[in-house]
């Protein structure tokens, strides 16, 4: 196994969940569009580094929790929001 950070994997998952249930938030979003929202929100989340296998499953679990993905909506919410009124 090598060094990850599995928030990033959070993030991406979140993400695309949200974009997939709430059509307004995904209009017109690209790849670059998309890769933009991702940074900005990992930015204000704390990472979450993993490298054995234990502490990817260990993760998993804590991934579970209802604040851990609460945090991640909040952040991607605000993270649309500002790229949607921000565009490159």
């Amino acid at each position: 196994m090598q060094l990850t950070n599995f928030m990033e994997a959070a993030v991406k998952n979140v993400l695309e969940e949200m974009l997939r249930t709430d059509p307004y938030r995904s209009s017109n979003f690209d790849e670059k569009v998309k890769l933009d929202i991702m940074a900005y929100a990992l930015n204000r989340l704390p990472p979450k580094y993993v490298v054995t296998e234990k502490g990817h499953l260990f993760t998993r679990v804590n991934e579970l929790r209802h604040q851990f993905n609460t945090d991640i909506v909040v952040e991607l919410s605000k993270a649309i929001e500002y790229i949607r009124a921000n565009p490159r």
